[in-house]
């Protein structure tokens, strides 16, 4: 097994924070080097990088060299690559497998000083997709705020009424941020806050990941896709629901059957060794026979209509992570995998109806970690 490097904060490195499963805003060295882990970090981190995890070699700042080289007046970015430096060379680490985000400049120095690093997806990817105890806690808690979430949002969809086209509330018309305002706050008081970004949006705010803004429409389809994350361990959920207000069409009802049909066919074909690939083409079966456009078709005449996207995707450390499951999903799913499902038709009249839910996959099938109804009215 080869060594292992990696240069980041746990913010902002998934593969960090499933190594130290803790909030550490500066970035610092983690390294596996003939079996051995070895840590390089600052006086201000030793003790909670200590904590979680005991058996790491430890190496501060001052060990290698801090207070004489603030006094040698360099910058404080050179500064760190320097100690990086000569921890490297303390380890013995002469070549390692490194993240596909490690730092261009780190990578520069380290390479300059004849360290061979290789980036390599598959390696932390593989760490990450069984979750530990921990992450997996985080992953129900997150999923819990989302629900909360959702439940906010419906309540304030449910208090409109449609007047003309358009939903309104004591006179005024509801809009995408009131109802994300609502969600947010609800989320936010379960322990997971959900980014500004999160999804409220009709055929009237448009397609794919465009938040939505603006007054939402009566009597069309209303989706909400929201991804709040676990303040304790930084894991995300996701999950997506579509509301009616008002009179549902025939239009709507009939797209809102096939992408049901679909979505329980995909949830109940999930287990491990079935990939990705296979999951989505199930979904595309079904849409296919009714005369849809698919990702694997390719689109019509509008580009957005159909089934343009892929099933899901991973969820964990990353909102978006291993495996695939879309036409690239090629890999098997294992136990501990957790994946977000999330089948869904967009049609120019109407917009589009998706649900999405999360499972965790068992070792004869899968536990549906969401726990929320599929209803049109919310």
């Amino acid at each position: 097994m080869s060594d292992v490097l990696l240069y980041s904060d746990t913010e902002r490195s998934a593969a960090m924070r499933h190594e130290i499963p803790i909030s550490i805003g500066d970035p610092f060295a983690y390294a596996e080097v003939g079996g051995r882990t070895v840590i390089l970090t600052s006086s201000l981190e030793q003790e909670r990088i200590a904590a979680v995890r005991p058996e790491a070699e430890i190496i501060e700042y001052a060990d290698v060299g801090f207070h004489e080289l603030l006094e040698s007046g360099m910058a404080r970015d050179q500064m760190l690559l320097e100690m990086l430096s000569r921890a490297v060379a303390r380890m013995g680490l002469r070549s390692a497998t490194v993240d596909p985000d490690f730092p261009l400049a780190v990578a520069d120095r380290l390479r300059a000083d004849g360290v061979v690093l290789m980036p390599d997806h598959e390696t932390f990817a593989a760490r990450r997709r069984t979750k530990s105890p921990a992450e997996l806690a985080g992953i129900r808690r997150a999923q819990k705020a989302a629900e909360a979430g959702m439940a906010a949002a419906a309540a304030v969809l449910r208090s409109a009424v449609p007047e003309g086209d358009t939903l309104v509330r004591d006179g005024a018309p509801v809009t995408a941020e009131m109802v994300r305002a609502a969600l947010r706050e609800a989320c936010t008081a379960h322990g997971a806050p959900a980014p500004a970004d999160i999804i409220v949006a009709s055929v009237w705010q448009g397609f794919g990941h465009e938040a939505g803004s603006g007054p939402l429409p009566a009597n069309l389809p209303i989706q909400i896709d929201l991804w709040p994350r676990d303040e304790a361990t930084g894991c995300w959920a996701d999950m997506t629901r579509t509301f009616v207000v008002g009179e549902v069409d025939a239009a709507t009802l009939a797209q809102e059957g096939l992408v049901a049909e679909a979505f329980f066919k995909a949830r109940d074909a999930v287990r491990p060794g079935i990939t990705g690939r296979e999951l989505h083409a199930l979904v595309c079966e079904v849409f296919e026979a009714a005369g849809h456009k698919t990702q694997r078709t390719g689109p019509g005449d509008d580009p957005n209509e159909g089934f343009q996207f892929s099933l899901g995707h991973g969820v964990g450390l990353e909102v978006h992570e291993d495996p695939g499951l879309g036409q690239s999903g090629r890999a098997p799913l294992v136990p501990g995998d957790v994946i977000a499902i999330e089948p869904g038709l967009w049609e120019r009249a109407i917009g589009g109806v998706r649900y999405e839910d999360l499972l965790l996959v068992t070792e004869d099938g899968c536990e549906v970690l969401t726990e929320y109804p599929y209803d049109l009215t919310p």
